[in-house]
């Protein structure tokens, strides 16, 4: 085993030298060198970019995966695979695994029902939503985590070694100044000592030749202090310029991280307006089907009706009677009732509609044959057409 002791020794009188200043600088004994304006702002802004893209990062992780904790085992296997250099096998997320329940659901229900063919509707609804939101995640992923991530993992680890060792070159500048500075007080105070003309009879020779000689040796620790001073300040210098490179380079980031955050808003319009398509298919799909399956109890008296004109129903007469809607004949259905708020007052415009009062309740449903944006409002005894616009409907 090579083990180098001088080296071993040498780093730990570095490091010794080192924690001595950095002591001494907390403390407000030594002084320290202080950097320039434009560097100490560079360093800030780093520092701010550095602290917000990881929020943001977490953040878009935790939007795009809302449920860290029933997603550890999948975490650890896709960290398992990508450590082995594995593809990462398909799994459905939750819109899909809720649209094979519901129609796993159906089958057992029977598909011929109105609940079970409903189910199978919104079933394959949720698993094309599932689909989009796939698409949605795999493109957030690669266009905006990735290059935040590639940031905070690469570009950033890089800037804040740079960091560290020119903190590790100011430290050994500043020491070598404090060294310098003792060496030449002491060479001044024993160049005075040096001056004084000795008394022989008080002082004895040799100490006056020990003082002669303690000036020469002051003087060459000043000029070793002198030239391990310029060796720190040349590598200081060259660190600094280093490190103010790779925080310029902070602007290059900014720049990247806004056309990615572009990328990401584009992705985001598409997932949303795909999701929003494929409700208002359902929608209607489930609207057009509503008749069979929330049949309403209307079509008025059919006795009045045969008694007052004795036709046949197949009587066209009687048909073009029937098919002109009549408010009081409108009875409520047995389910799909619905309390709404009213927004605004309105004026009925003929006997056919309800009067409203803001923010007053009424019960409204909807009838076959009825223009959509018209429902029948009852309001106690009272029953008319409302428009849809001037309520809010909360159940």
């Amino acid at each position: 085993m090579d083990f180098n002791v001088k080296k071993l020794a040498s780093d730990a009188g570095i490091f010794f030298t080192r924690a001595i200043q950095f002591t001494g600088e907390k403390f407000g004994q030594v002084e320290k060198t202080e950097l320039d304006a434009h560097f100490e702002n560079l360093l800030s802004r780093a520092d701010s970019t550095k602290n917000w893209t990881e929020k943001i990062f977490r953040q878009t992780e935790v939007l795009l995966q809302p449920n860290p904790i029933d997603s550890t085992g999948s975490r650890i296997e896709e960290f398992l695979y990508e450590k082995l250099d594995r593809t990462v096998p398909s799994r459905p997320n939750n819109e899909e695994l809720l649209g094979h329940y519901m129609q796993d659901a159906a089958k057992d229900f029977g598909p011929g029902t109105p609940y079970g063919s409903t189910l199978i509707k919104v079933g394959d609804c949720e698993r094309r939503l599932g689909s989009v939101q796939r698409e949605f995640l795999q493109t957030s992923a690669i266009s905006f985590l990735t290059p935040l991530r590639n940031f905070l993992e690469g570009d950033w680890r890089t800037i804040s070694k740079e960091r560290r060792l020119l903190e590790n070159r100011r430290l050994d500048l500043d020491s070598c100044k404090a060294r310098l500075k003792k060496a030449k007080l002491a060479e001044s105070k024993a160049a005075c000592e040096g001056e004084a003309v000795p008394d022989f009879q008080e002082t004895r020779p040799r100490n006056y030749v020990l003082s002669a000689s303690a000036s020469a040796l002051w003087s060459e620790e000043v000029d070793k202090a002198e030239h391990e001073l310029r060796v720190a300040q040349t590598e200081f210098d060259r660190q600094a310029e280093v490190t103010r490179l790779l925080l310029e380079g902070i602007s290059s980031t900014h720049v990247n991280h806004l056309r990615c955050l572009h990328e990401f808003v584009e992705a985001q319009t598409a997932y949303y307006k795909q999701c929003h398509l494929h409700m208002q298919d359902l929608q209607k799909e489930l609207d057009s089907s509503n008749g069979d399956v929330f049949p309403n109890a209307f079509a008025g008296n059919p006795g009045h009706s045969m008694a007052s004109g004795g036709s046949s129903p197949l009587d066209p007469a009687s048909a073009v009677e029937t098919d002109t809607l009549k408010i009081e004949e409108v009875q409520a259905p047995a389910t799909g009732t619905r309390k709404a708020k009213v927004l605004y007052d309105y004026d009925a415009a003929d006997t056919s509609e309800l009067s409203l009062l803001a923010d007053e309740l009424i019960t409204v449903y909807t009838v076959p044959g009825m223009d959509s944006d018209w429902l029948v409002g009852e309001r106690g005894n009272q029953k008319g057409k409302v428009p849809v616009t001037y309520l809010e409907l909360l159940s």
